[in-house]
């Protein structure tokens, strides 16, 4: 055989182990969600769960459960075993209980979340940034949500976490009671986090202790409430078409 058929050979047998390492990465996911446990956390009435203005959508007998997603077991499946055993190991080594950091951990339509304890998302999230074994450098935003039936964790902010270096993607999720809706601010280890946190506050009240200028972004300084929070009102106002008006969603018939 020829040195360039030999060259097209080793070629080929490279890209094919290739293929197979990055086939193995992939996570498995289960094929429906009855295949993995599940926490319900409250029930959905109507179309949007929305109360205190009538049924505004006609669906005010739908019922549905509202599910999150419990704790996986291992293994993971692809690179997810490696970042929970990094992550893990990194927290011991800092002297820190692994149970009291990390709630639970989750794999869930093909994403690994880490579950921590607020008191602990500094600690942990420089962990991830700086070990070099894991090297989260990128923090794409934080994200709010509002489980209003979830009694002391009703708030919860969802962290993306992405590692340049690995090209690799994970969540991080912290909750905090409506009665006490604070957070510590990430900005001193992700700068780029500081108008994400602003636009959290501003929209679900949560506050990012820490945060060198945590004021509103999107509504008006002296706005009441929280808008994207369920128990907002809907309000709005009319909008107004040719010959035709549709009036603010609190002002809508009921079907009730």
């Amino acid at each position: 055989m020829s040195e360039q058929g030999k060259a097209e050979n080793e070629k080929a047998e490279n890209e094919k182990a290739e293929n197979e390492k990055s086939e193995n990465e992939k996570p498995e996911v289960p094929a429906t969600r009855r295949e993995i446990p599940v926490e319900v956390v409250g029930t959905r009435q109507g179309m949007f769960g929305a109360h205190g203005t009538g049924d505004t959508s006609g669906f005010g007998g739908l019922n549905a459960p509202i599910v999150l997603p419990g704790p996986s077991e291992r293994p993971y499946g692809g690179y997810f075993d490696e970042v929970a055993d990094e992550f893990e190991g990194a927290l011991e080594e800092q002297g820190l209980d692994v149970d009291e950091v990390i709630e639970k951990t989750v794999v869930d339509r093909g994403e690994l979340t880490f579950h921590v304890a607020r008191e602990y998302l500094l600690k942990a999230v420089r962990i991830l940034r700086d070990d070099p074994a894991l090297r989260f450098e990128l923090c794409l935003g934080v994200s709010g949500v509002h489980y209003p039936s979830e009694v002391g964790r009703e708030l919860h902010a969802v962290y993306h976490l992405r590692s340049i270096t690995h090209g690799r993607l994970i969540r991080i999720e912290v909750t905090a009671p409506d009665a006490d809706p604070r957070i510590p601010s990430v900005v001193s280890v992700y700068p780029t986090n500081d108008w994400h946190e602003r636009e959290t506050y501003d929209f679900f009240g949560l506050v990012f202790e820490g945060h060198p200028a945590l004021t509103r972004i999107m509504m008006p300084d002296d706005w009441l409430g929280h808008p994207q929070r369920k128990d907002y009102p809907l309000g709005g106002i009319p909008v107004e078409y040719k010959g035709a008006q549709i009036p603010a969603p609190d002002q809508r018939r009921s079907y009730t």
